[in-house]
């Protein structure tokens, strides 16, 4: 998985993800499919990456402009009891 992840970053001319940004990233998929709606995952992701390209390419170091974006996304989320119920879809 993660030798795919590599070569879909040298195919976008994108430095590879960190493991770091690997784990923050899954966990912002993971808490908005149990915490909000599953559909809606993979396009907060999206949303997320665009936030922190920009970010990025306005001089904040790439795991800063990350973190920063998933603080913003934080607010958003219900809190960790009420997604563990799996709100908004069904239970895994």
């Amino acid at each position: 998985m993660d030798a795919w992840l590599d070569e879909m970053a040298a195919a976008l001319g994108e430095e590879p993800l960190t493991g770091s940004e690997v784990g923050l990233a899954l966990r912002l998929a993971r808490d908005v499919a149990h915490g909000v709606e599953r559909k809606l995952a993979p396009l907060a992701s999206y949303l997320a990456g665009v936030r922190a390209g920009r970010l990025a390419a306005a001089g904040t170091p790439r795991p800063e402009a990350f973190v920063q974006v998933l603080d913003a996304v934080a607010a958003l989320l219900p809190p960790a009891t009420e997604r563990s119920g799996g709100a908004g879809g069904a239970p895994d």
